[in-house]
C-alpha cells in the first residue's frame, strides 16, 4: 500500500509539473524569441533611418558608419545597400573569413534586393544567425535596404539556461512530492501494519495481542480501536470457554474416580453375575475417565502457546518408537520408524512428543494382529514432512472432513480428542495436517512442520 500510494502521489506530481512548466518553459522561450526579433529588427531600423539621410537627402555618411562601427562592436554585422541593390556600406562579421564575408555579403545583396522589391521587413535565421533586412526611406520607393545579422547563440543559450532552471524546479517538485508521498504513506500504513502484526499474533493464538492506535488518520485510529475490541471480546470467550472444558474436565475425574472404588468394592463381594455387570460399567467408567483426560490434554493444547525450539525429529521418533514398541509387541504389530539422521524442525518443547503419542495410540489401536505402523520422515525445503501410516480399517472421507474437529469421527473407537489435539499443536507451530489413505489400505496421517536448524 505504501508504494502505490507513493506512486499515485508521484505520478500527480509529475503530470501537475508536466501541465506547469512545459506550457511555461514554451511560452518563455515565445517571449524571448519575440523579443530577440524585435531587439534586432529595432537596431535594423536604427541604421535604415541613418542611411536614408545619406541615400535620399545626401547627407554625410558618418552617422551610418558609426551605427555600424557600433554594431560590430556589439558583435554583429551589418550592410547597407543602395536602390539597385548595390553596397554602400558594410562591417565585417566577427570570426568569419574573408570568403565567408564574402559569401554573406552576396547573400545580403540578394535579399535587399527582395526586400527593395517588395517593401517588407524580411527576417530569417541562417547558421544560429538572425538576419533582418529592413527598406530604407518610403515604403512605396525605397531608396535601399540596411541589412543586420546577430548571433542567436546569446539568445538560445538564455532559453537553455530558462529551461535548466524549470527543469531543475520541476526535479525539485517531484523530489519534494516524492518524500511528501513517502511521508502521507508511512503515516497511513504505518499503523495498518500494526493492526496487521497484531492480527497475525492473535491468529497465531496469542489472545492478548493489541493494536496501539495512537497515530495515523481518523479513520485508521478507530480501526485499531475495534480490532483491539474484537480481540478483548474473543479472548474472554475463548479464556471462558477453556476455563468451562478444563474446569469441568477437572472436577469430573474426583467422583469417577471415587465411583470406579466403589464398585471395585462391589465387585469383590458380588456373585458372578452381578461381577460380570459390575465389569462391564468399570469399562464404561474407564472410557469416561479416558475422555475427560482428553479433555483436559485438548484444552491444555488449545491454552499453549508455543515458543518454537529446533526439535531432533529423528531423535523423538526413535524415542517414541522405543516407549509404544511393548505395547505393539502386545498386540503382535510391527512399529517402526525411519528418518534421516539430523532431521530438524522448529517446534514448541514436547509438541511433536505429544503429537507422535497421541498419533500411535489412535494407529494401534485401529490395526489388528499382524499389520504394521510406521513412522516415515524427510525434509523437503523448508519443510519436514512427517508420516505415520498404518494398515487399519482406514477412514471414509466424510469421516476424514470432520477428524481434526473434536468428537469429529463418529467412526472410531475412542474419544475423538486424538486427532483435535494433533490439529492443535501442529497448526499452532505453523504446519499443517492432513489425512491421506494407505497405499493398500489404512490410514496415513501427513504432517507438514517448519524445519529448523540442527
Amino acid at each position: 500500500m505504501t508504494r502505490r500510494i507513493a506512486l499515485a502521489v508521484m505520478a500527480l506530481v509529475t503530470v501537475l509539473l508536466v501541465l506547469a512548466v512545459v506550457p511555461l518553459g514554451l511560452s518563455l522561450s515565445s517571449r524571448e524569441r519575440t523579443s530577440f526579433h524585435d531587439n534586432v529588427e529595432a537596431a535594423g531600423r536604427a541604421i535604415a533611418a541613418a542611411a536614408e539621410e545619406h541615400l535620399s537627402d545626401r547627407h554625410s555618411a558618418a552617422s551610418t558608419r558609426q551605427l555600424l562601427n557600433s554594431a560590430r562592436q556589439e558583435g554583429d554585422c551589418a550592410a547597407v545597400f543602395d536602390s539597385h541593390g548595390t553596397l554602400e556600406a558594410a562591417t565585417s562579421c566577427p570570426g568569419q573569413k574573408a570568403a565567408e564575408t564574402k559569401k554573406a555579403t552576396a547573400d545580403w545583396a540578394d535579399l535587399a534586393r527582395e526586400v527593395i522589391a517588395d517593401p517588407e521587413t524580411v527576417a530569417r535565421e541562417s547558421n544560429n544567425r538572425l538576419v533582418v533586412a529592413v527598406p530604407i526611406g518610403d515604403t512605396a520607393h525605397p531608396v535601399g535596404a540596411a541589412v543586420l545579422s546577430r548571433s542567436a547563440k546569446t539568445m538560445n543559450d538564455r532559453i537553455a539556461t530558462m529551461w535548466w532552471r524549470l527543469a531543475l524546479i520541476g526535479v525539485g517538485g517531484l523530489i519534494a512530492g516524492a518524500l511528501l508521498a513517502v511521508a502521507l504513506a508511512r503515516w497511513v500504513g504505518r499503523p495498518l501494519r500494526v493492526v496487521d502484526a497484531a492480527a497475525r499474533e492473535l491468529g497465531e493464538g496469542r489472545l492478548e495481542a493489541r493494536a496501539s492506535g495512537g497515530r495515523g488518520p481518523d479513520e485508521v485510529r478507530r480501526l485499531s480501536a475495534t480490532f483491539n475490541t474484537m480481540a478483548a471480546r474473543m479472548e474472554t470467550l475463548i479464556h471462558g470457554h477453556r476455563a468451562v472444558v478444563a474446569d469441568v474436565s477437572h472436577q469430573l475425574r474426583t467422583p469417577l474416580t471415587a465411583l470406579r472404588l466403589r464398585l471395585d468394592v462391589l465387585a469383590a463381594d458380588a456373585d458372578d453375575d452381578i461381577a460380570s455387570e459390575l465389569a462391564a460399567a468399570q469399562e464404561e467408567i474407564g472410557r469416561l475417565s479416558r475422555l475427560v483426560d482428553g479433555l483436559l490434554a485438548v484444552a491444555r493444547a488449545e491454552n499453549a502457546v508455543p515458543r518454537p525450539i529446533p526439535v531432533r525429529v529423528d531423535e523423538v521418533v526413535e524415542d517414541r518408537v522405543a516407549a509404544w514398541n511393548p505395547l505393539a509387541q502386545d498386540k503382535q504389530v510391527t512399529l517402526t520408524g525411519r528418518c534421516p539422521a539430523g532431521l530438524t524442525a522448529h517446534l514448541g518443547a514436547g509438541d511433536l512428543e505429544q503429537i507422535l503419542d497421541n498419533l500411535l495410540a489412535n494407529a494401534l489401536d485401529a490395526v489388528s494382529e499382524g499389520a504394521r505402523v510406521r513412522i516415515e520422515g524427510h525434509a523437503r525445503r523448508d519443510r519436514v514432512l512427517l508420516a505415520v501410516a498404518d494398515d487399519g480399517p482406514g477412514m471414509s472421507t466424510s469421516a476424514r472432513g470432520a477428524a481434526f474437529r473434536r468428537f469429529g469421527n463418529r467412526e472410531g473407537s475412542g474419544t475423538g480428542l486424538g486427532l483435535a489435539i494433533v490439529h492443535r499443536l501442529v497448526t499452532a507451530n505453523g504446519g499443517v495436517a492432513r489425512l491421506e489413505d494407505t497405499p493398500g489400505g489404512g490410514l496415513t496421517v501427513v504432517l507438514e512442520l517448519p524445519a529448523g536448524e540442527a
